[in-house]
């Protein structure tokens, strides 16, 4: 594949939603490192798995955030977009309330700290509501901005109520009510404007479950490991593949700008197969550097986290790849939301499949686990990568 180089609008967005992005990282990596000293190996491992399952839950708010900013490309009201807001944020919360008891026996935990980590989704929904009218009308330097105090908002109370000796239920609790914070200053002091139609159009919450059937494929993917991990290994072991899992989640989501920014382009036809294949070789670039640095930053662990956590230097390189796999996949799946070609999302579940059939019946350590982790993510990331650039060149020709 052909490097494609950024422009400088789209190198200027990348880095704006970039140092957003990197901001909200950095405060969950800090909470991660403060968890996992304060509440050691096995609590640890208990937090990280809830917090992988607030993730799967919150696949509506990704799904909101993109079609939101792919209909005020196409010029739907302000209003109809957050009346769509407020209708999936309606249905998440039920779901929180739902799914809480099966939750909570899944990953051996209490009623009450399962619903902790759910209660955040519904928070998430709303917020990525205004995201998406940022993305959408391109003003990416607030959009920096919202997404940065959604990682400060979240962390912050997580960490006061872990620094007085709170249990992780409080602590995820305290997130929630910081991003509840969050959304209700952002709707107060945002004024986004959308061109808006003649007449207002309603859009539909189907519209949502489909791009959330690809995103939760992706998140389902990303987090599967987390999940497993406590059933197929040792309370101390979880601890450790959790921490190392700290790494994934960081080449996972740092290069997130980039299909942001270039969403909006991957959603014209006349653009498509340029910013795919941009976004694509983009993400390759930045993967690859990330995972040479966790290489290199591998012996660092122990200094940082303690001893108990030594295992995880060597293997530190294999999370990393993980989560750049992770994102190209991601960015594949974006480009199929974009042209609302979401059925290629079916190989993404395929994928999910396989991982989990084979880490529940092979994988008894660690390093089993994240080898099936990156095997099955780099064979799903170049099948949906294939499809998403086919798709966009066809696209092309078609509109010219």
């Amino acid at each position: 594949m052909a490097r494609q180089p950024l422009d400088r609008s789209a190198a200027a967005g990348v880095s704006m939603v970039m140092a957003g992005s990197m901001t909200a990282n950095v405060a969950a990596y800090l909470l991660a490192w403060l968890a996992s000293r304060w509440l050691g190996p096995a609590g640890y491992g208990e937090f990280a798995s809830l917090l992988a399952a607030q993730l799967v839950l919150a696949v509506p708010a990704l799904a909101l955030q993109t079609v939101v900013a792919r209909e005020a490309v196409r010029g739907k009201s302000v209003e109809a977009l957050r009346s769509l807001g407020y209708r999936c944020a309606a249905i998440v919360a039920v779901l929180a309330v739902v799914l809480t008891p099966a939750m909570a026996w899944l990953l051996d935990t209490g009623i009450v700290a399962a619903f902790s980590a759910l209660v955040t989704a519904p928070m998430l929904v709303l917020l990525a509501t205004e995201q998406g009218l940022l993305q959408g009308c391109g003003r990416f330097g607030a959009l920096s901005a919202v997404l940065a105090g959604a990682g400060v908002m979240k962390v912050v109370p997580a960490v006061l109520v872990l620094a007085f000796g709170g249990a992780a239920s409080g602590a995820l609790v305290a997130g929630a009510a910081g991003t509840a914070l969050l959304v209700a200053v952002v709707r107060i002091l945002d004024r986004t404007v959308v061109q808006s139609e003649h007449q207002p159009v309603r859009i539909g919450v189907a519209s949502v479950l489909a791009a959330s059937q690809v995103q939760l494929a992706l998140i389902a993917l990303s987090s599967l490991d987390l999940l497993i991990v406590r059933v197929v290994l040792s309370e101390y072991d979880a601890g450790i593949y959790a921490l190392g899992a700290v790494a994934t989640k960081a080449a996972f989501w740092l290069p997130q700008a980039v299909g942001v920014v270039l969403y909006p382009k991957m959603a014209n036809p006349a653009q498509s197969a340029r910013a795919v294949r941009t976004a694509l070789a983009v993400l390759v670039g930045i993967g690859a550097t990330l995972v040479l640095g966790a290489a290199i930053a591998g012996p660092l662990v122990p200094v940082l986290v303690g001893d108990d956590y030594a295992p995880v230097a060597s293997m530190l390189w294999a999370f990393a790849l993980h989560g750049a796999v992770l994102a190209v996949l991601q960015c594949a799946l974006l480009a199929a939301i974009a042209s609302e070609r979401t059925r290629v999302a079916v190989l993404a579940w395929i994928g999910l499949v396989v991982e989990g059939t084979v880490m529940l019946v092979w994988a008894e350590t660690p390093g089993e686990l994240i080898g099936t982790a990156v095997v099955v993510a780099s064979v799903t990331a170049v099948a949906v990568a294939t499809a998403a650039v086919r798709s966009a060149d066809r696209a092309s020709v078609s509109a010219s």
